[in-house]
């Protein structure tokens, strides 16, 4: 008779059903810039190369340790305290410790404060394009971000008022303690904008502030949607006697006790796990004046321009990643027998995705020279105030159904939760919502062409810079123009109109940058054939080219 163990040893043989073959390699320890091939020569492009060392490295942290950090912190979501245990009131939400990883790497390589601190040229392109790595491995926190980021100006224009905050906000340093913010190295910002009776109509709000000493004031009232709810500080809105007015409402009164900022509930949400968003309600909280009485709008109208930006940016790192994930799939799983990614039809929908990932990022960049500019230039200014919009609206609008598209290349292996994907997925709609929806960005640009006729006017322009460079474009110039000359029904057809700025904005970027093939093909699929679904771009063996750009390049540590 044989050993017992022996027996079970060739018994367990027979139950050895496959050998695992013809799966990718696991996709991590990436350097997302050194790897990006399209974003590098964007840098390059744009006269960036003083900053190609410092996107590198944060390239290997978005790659590396921070992809890991981003998925533990949306497995383990934030959770409310309302109570310590001995009874008091606290009011905290619990980050688990890959938030705060998350965080402090983007405080302490400024994310946050970059366009405001560095005299570089571009140094808001390369804040963008540090946000454009970062959300790769995580986009909850790129709420905080964004919003102390936006807050920055609003609080060195408000002199004594805002100067102490401001000093701290542009810490490198990222301090979650909680405790009052003059005892802190660093602090972050957050908001409260809407309320449950009106949403993006903030005139309707119906918090109220009354006046109190020295500039400061008691608020009494609701936040339907309050962000990042363990920020030192927040701008909100509310209804002083001269009407809505912008108030910087501080987690901690003067005194040293604990402001009444109390949080009613996290909201249980489709996605951006990592990030906790609130409901919270006023009881004679202690808040200071920021701006004149009455003017809370304009107050604030700068930081808005500052945060949909930071949306554009948010949906294109997560198209990138997107794609990233298709294309390295694609590059190792064979199917009738070749790899995915020489599979024409296949071929075909990996370039489509390729192309609106770049466009996308093309985009943004350009966006973000105009806000940069926007002090020097009246144009640049305008260019900014209607492209943050028309931006918005487009590419946030674009990423989900383009992430979907990515998950298709996948099949189920890009549905499950192994998987990347479905966080990306989830994450996508926040963008097209946050700080506006796409009904708003369309009137907002509707409001810039009919309040600032000169808007128009340098649009033209700038569409005008890229023409006489491919015929599908003159003719797509001619149509336009014809199209914003009928104000009759502008505003029925605002979602029409607006889609066709962003596309040619787009393609104009692709042509203005020299990238001749990409700009052929997204000027036939997007201007002339307008097909409805990805991977219908016109034949050519030109698709080759664009895939091996758009592909990753280099491991971790490449430079």
């Amino acid at each position: 008779m044989k050993p017992a163990l022996e027996h079970a040893t060739e018994h367990s043989r027979g139950w050895e059903t496959h050998t695992v073959t013809n799966q990718p390699p696991p996709l991590a320890d990436t350097n997302l810039y050194a790897a990006d091939l399209p974003l590098r020569q964007a840098v390059e492009r744009n006269a960036l190369g003083w900053a190609e060392q410092r996107l590198n490295d944060y390239g290997m942290l978005a790659g590396g340790p921070l992809a890991i950090a981003g998925e533990l912190a949306n497995r383990y979501q934030p959770e409310f305290r309302s109570h310590d245990r001995y009874g008091h009131r606290v009011d905290q939400v619990d980050f688990h410790s890959s938030y705060h990883t998350l965080m402090d790497s983007a405080v302490r390589h400024q994310l946050h404060s970059l366009t405001w601190v560095d005299d570089n040229p571009g140094a808001q392109r390369v804040r963008s394009l540090l946000m454009y790595l970062h959300n790769q491995a995580d986009a909850g926190t790129m709420c905080p971000v964004t919003m102390t980021h936006a807050s920055i100006p609003v609080l060195l224009g408000q002199g004594d008022v805002g100067e102490p905050f401001a000093r701290r906000v542009l810490s490198s340093e990222y301090d979650p303690a909680f405790r009052p913010w003059w005892e802190k190295r660093g602090l972050t910002v957050g908001m409260g904008m809407t309320e449950k009776q009106g949403g993006s109509d903030v005139r309707s709000n119906a918090t109220l502030a009354v006046p109190g000493d020295n500039g400061w004031y008691s608020l009494t009232g609701h936040k339907w949607f309050f962000s990042a709810p363990m920020s030192d500080l927040f701008l909100v809105l509310a209804q002083a006697p001269e009407g809505l007015s912008c108030f910087l409402l501080p987690r901690w009164r003067r005194d040293g006790t604990l402001n009444a900022i109390r949080i009613q509930r996290l909201k249980h949400k489709l996605g951006n796990h990592s990030n906790a968003s609130s409901e919270v309600e006023f009881q004679d909280a202690e808040a200071a004046l920021i701006g004149a009485p009455g003017r809370g709008i304009p107050t604030i109208i700068d930081m808005v321009a500052q945060t949909r930006l930071d949306c554009m940016i948010g949906s294109a790192s997560l198209m990138r990643q997107a794609a990233s994930q298709a294309l390295h799939h694609a590059r190792h799983r064979s199917a009738f027998g070749k790899p995915l990614i020489e599979q024409p039809l296949m071929e075909n929908v990996l370039a489509d995705l390729a192309l609106e990932s770049e466009a996308s990022l093309l985009m943004m960049l350009r966006v973000a020279e105009a806000m940069e500019q926007a002090n020097e230039s009246d144009s640049e200014a305008a260019l900014a105030r209607i492209g943050t919009a028309i931006g918005k609206f487009w590419i946030c609008k674009r990423a989900p159904g383009m992430i979907n598209e990515a998950q298709e290349c996948l099949g189920g292996a890009g549905y499950v939760e192994e998987s990347v994907l479905p966080r990306l997925y989830r994450e996508a709609p926040v963008n097209s919502i946050w700080e506006g929806s796409g009904n708003v960005q369309c009137l907002d640009v509707l409001r810039s062409l009919e309040r600032q006729p000169e808007t128009l006017d340098v649009l033209r322009q700038e569409l005008g810079r890229a023409a006489g460079m491919n015929a599908d474009y003159d003719l797509w110039l001619q149509r336009i123009g014809g199209r914003l000359a009928r104000p009759e029904d502008l505003q029925y057809r605002a979602r029409a109109v607006v889609e066709e700025l962003a596309v040619g904005l787009q393609a104009a970027q692709f042509l203005r940058s020299g990238l001749e093939t990409e700009a052929e093909l997204f000027c036939r699929s997007r201007l002339v054939d307008r097909q409805l679904c990805y991977g219908a771009l016109p034949n050519t063996r030109n698709l080759r080219r664009l895939l091996d750009r758009a592909s990753l390049q280099t491991s971790l540590g490449g430079s």
